[in-house]
């Protein structure tokens, strides 16, 4: 007798993260439900026309408001930004560029190239080894 597998499924918390969209958004059925693995993928595969709007016109999740305006989650929290983005939003901002905004993608710059540095160092380190 073999076992029966059980379909691995998720919050939709966690598949509203996966899919990069704001949960708070989703319609009603998506936030009140469990999401399977195979639906998740179906989503990803073949996005509704809910998905594809959030996903152009937002609300965004932090992740993504701090990806598109090409600062860290941190930036945005110092910023004093701390609710989802709508597309508009993230354009005006990036179209006033206010002083945090450059602060922070220096910031992130800077994080960035340390990171790099030390990548190569503990390549180079690994090498002589």
């Amino acid at each position: 007798m073999t076992a029966r597998k059980t379909p691995q499924t998720m919050k939709p918390a966690t598949a509203a993260k996966k899919l990069g969209v704001y949960l708070d958004a989703t319609p009603a059925e998506f936030q009140e439900g469990v999401v399977s693995r195979d639906e998740l993928n179906a989503l990803q595969a073949d996005p509704p026309d809910w998905l594809r709007d959030l996903r152009r016109d937002g609300p965004h999740p932090r992740p993504v408001v701090a990806a598109r305006l090409g600062v860290s989650i941190s930036g945005l929290a110092r910023a004093g930004i701390t609710d989802a983005l709508t597309t508009a939003d993230i354009n005006q901002l990036r179209s006033d560029n206010p002083d945090w905004l450059q602060r922070e993608r220096e910031i992130r710059a800077e994080t960035r190239m340390e990171e790099q540095r030390l990548r190569e160092r503990d390549a180079e380190d690994g090498s002589r080894r």
